[in-house]
């Protein structure tokens, strides 16, 4: 079964008394199963089954119900705007709510109980082809798209990492990310079930939280690992960890040398998409340098094509359209064939729409989404993250964002968007930034305009929205 840890069945398991925690909420794996088979057994019909994904145990409880009992499970983000909460309800056809459920809620809402007043000793009937998820994607270029994740898939990517990661029932995995998402549900929470590491949650990502939660395995997005390596006696609490792992944007090289040196350690940075899981990592064992993700994990095959579709050679810094194949890729979009067609070549390879680079040893960089990341000026093609880095560099930026604007004569306009250090005068900054990345990179890559911005548009996981600063 997918979560290995809170099978009750296996004479094989240990339970832990703090298998999860939630701030200060903590329950063992025999409790789980106990709450969670109990919850199961109250589910009307075959679903979906919504749940608003605070961090809570009611909603572990809630999500790990649905998988041992087979039923998918429609992660909701509790801040959901009405429009977006009635597009994921509708498409996703949910039959019911899981626990706590928004005040306009139509649809019958279930409780979940902490504890049960009596053990439900019905068998788990989860297939491994059966969809376990259904993840919305965050609806940057349309209204969000239901990822169907099999039990199979999860596994199968939850394995891959564990292999690559060399975790292991001992550890103690610690985050604060958002229980709707990949990073924080999937591998925060339901790859500890599987393996049968321990898992806490900080409820907030606060550097000073993190801090004080002891772990082996910290998680976390870029904007949590920049406010920690601002704060030096909460990166240093993190010395005893033996990996540090950022995902779901870039980590600026600044951020990755500053918590080297604070910590130790140097950060594993790995790459994946709501469709694929992970794909990309750095091995535990492996070389780690910043910007780049790593190689294939077991089971995973990638390739580089140019626009007319040829391989690009694995040079460490020709640009390539990135597409991958393995097991743990999902198996549609919900309702949308046209979608789930676009998205695979015809020769079985799902097109990521984002490109990058890979050198010979099989190391990968991710440039970005092709459609706003790969700038394509004055007859060169130009990577924004490559010019963010080098921005951030500067002493007066806090925050960049590049992307390109259509310009009659070059094409693409390269224009950065800066959130400035306060402390640095803003006077004839512009000018000073722009001849910083002229100097540090080539001529041809400086912004040709700079925009100042008191903060960078984001998501709830902190990645830049840059659709936003397009138009």
């Amino acid at each position: 079964m997918l979560l290995n840890a809170v099978d009750a069945t296996n004479p094989n398991n240990a339970d832990l008394a703090d298998a999860v925690t939630v701030g200060d909420d903590v329950i063992s794996h025999a409790a789980l199963y106990q709450a969670a088979t109990a919850f199961a057994a109250t589910l009307p019909d075959a679903g979906p089954v919504a749940v608003c994904a605070t961090p809570s145990m009611e909603t572990i409880i809630a999500v790990t119900g649905c998988l041992l009992a087979g039923v998918p499970v429609v992660p909701v983000p509790p801040d959901s705007g009405v429009a977006e909460r009635c597009h994921v309800i509708t498409d996703s056809r949910a039959t019911c709510w899981a626990g706590h459920a928004p005040e306009d809620a139509a649809l019958p809402v279930l409780p979940v109980r902490r504890r049960p007043g009596a053990t439900a000793t019905a068998s788990p009937a989860a297939r491994m082809d059966d969809v376990a998820m259904i993840l919305y994607t965050s609806g940057t270029t349309g209204p969000p798209k239901g990822v169907k994740l099999s039990h199979r898939a999860l596994a199968a990517g939850i394995d891959a990492l564990a292999h690559a990661w060399d975790w292991h029932p001992d550890d103690t995995v610690v985050h604060g990310l958002p229980l709707f998402h990949m990073h924080g549900l999937v591998l925060g929470v339901l790859a500890s079930l599987r393996i049968g590491s321990r898992v806490a949650h900080t409820v907030r990502p606060r550097p000073t939280h993190y801090a004080a939660t002891p772990g082996s395995m910290y998680f976390a997005v870029p904007t949590i690992w920049s406010r920690i390596a601002a704060d030096p006696s909460s990166a240093q609490a993190l010395r005893p960890a033996r990996l540090l792992v950022s995902g779901s944007a870039p980590l600026p090289t600044t951020v990755f040398e500053s918590l080297t040196g604070l910590t130790g350690r140097a950060p594993i940075e790995r790459y994946g998409m709501s469709e694929t899981m992970i794909t990309l990592s750095t091995r535990a064992d492996g070389e780690r340098r910043p910007g780049w993700v790593g190689e294939s994990l077991r089971g995973v095959e990638t390739r580089l094509r140019a626009d007319n579709g040829d391989t690009v050679p694995h040079d460490g810094h020709s640009i390539g359209r990135l597409d991958v194949r393995g097991p743990m890729l999902f198996d549609a979009y919900l309702n949308r064939p046209d979608a789930t067609a676009a998205a695979w070549t015809s020769d079985g390879w799902f097109s990521t729409g984002d490109v990058a680079v890979c050198d010979p040893n099989g190391y990968h960089r991710i440039v970005g989404r092709e459609s706003v990341d790969l700038i394509k000026s004055g007859g060169y093609r130009v990577g924004a993250g490559e010019i963010e880095a080098a921005l951030l560099t500067h002493p007066a930026v806090r925050e960049a964002a590049v992307v390109g604007h259509h310009d009659a004569d070059l094409g693409q306009r390269i224009v950065a968007y800066i959130v400035p250090d306060d402390t640095q005068p803003a006077q004839h900054l512009a000018d000073r930034l722009i001849d910083h990345v002229a100097t540090s990179l080539s001529r041809h890559k400086r912004p040709r305009a700079v925009v100042f911005l008191d903060a960078l548009p984001r998501n709830a996981m902190g990645k830049v929205q840059k659709s936003l600063l397009c138009t």
